[in-house]
């Protein structure tokens, strides 16, 4: 009899295990708009067979660091400039603002671009800890933009955090290089 009661509660902890383990997939959070997935934004989730590619076009700025990475291209540079932050930090300087500001002028002057805003990091600290940084990094350059009258359905954000440096070595200068947030146009490119 002992064993039996043994047995079932063993059983039923087992299940519930199973049960608890399994989790909830029936209401992922929906998907967000990237350069990677452009069709996020209307919730549609439809398999589409792959493009082939589009003829290569000199559009300096149009392709994000993943791409150029994978491509093994350098990062370049495209109608929107760059910003920097201080080692640790999200905070925008007074030169970031400034940047920030010519670069919300492009975005008005060109209405039906998008942008995504890539957060990266310096090497040092943990890879979680600086992915969560690139997302702040991010996150207070689009908060930025939209008070300078963006609007938030034109901006996305990413995290590389310390996976794409522009700048490989363990000094000073090249860290404050790596601590950026890169502004890739994902979509109505137009130059100016």
């Amino acid at each position: 009899m002992k064993e039996r009661k043994r047995l079932g509660f063993s059983l039923s902890l087992l299940a519930v295990t199973f049960l608890v383990s399994c989790g909830n997939p029936a209401n992922p959070p929906p998907p967000k708009w990237t350069v990677e997935n452009p069709n996020a934004s209307t919730g549609e989730a439809k398999p589409t067979a792959p493009k082939p590619p589009a003829p290569a076009k000199p559009d300096p700025g149009s392709q994000s660091s993943l791409e150029e990475l994978r491509k093994g291209e350098a990062s370049t540079s495209g109608p929107l400039k760059d910003i920097g932050f201080n080692f640790d930090s999200s905070a925008l300087s007074e030169s970031a603002r400034a940047t920030l500001k010519a670069n919300a002028e492009w975005l008005k002057a060109n209405p039906a671009a998008r942008i995504q805003i890539e957060g990266h990091c310096d090497e040092r600290g943990t890879a979680e800890y600086n992915m969560a940084l690139g997302a702040k990094r991010a996150q207070a350059a689009m908060d930025y933009l939209g008070t300078l009258g963006i609007a938030g359905n034109r901006m996305s954000t990413i995290s590389y955090g310390e996976e794409i440096p522009v700048c490989k070595e363990g000094t000073e200068e090249c860290w404050v290089r790596n601590r950026r947030a890169r502004f890739v146009v994902a979509a109505g490119k137009s130059a100016s």
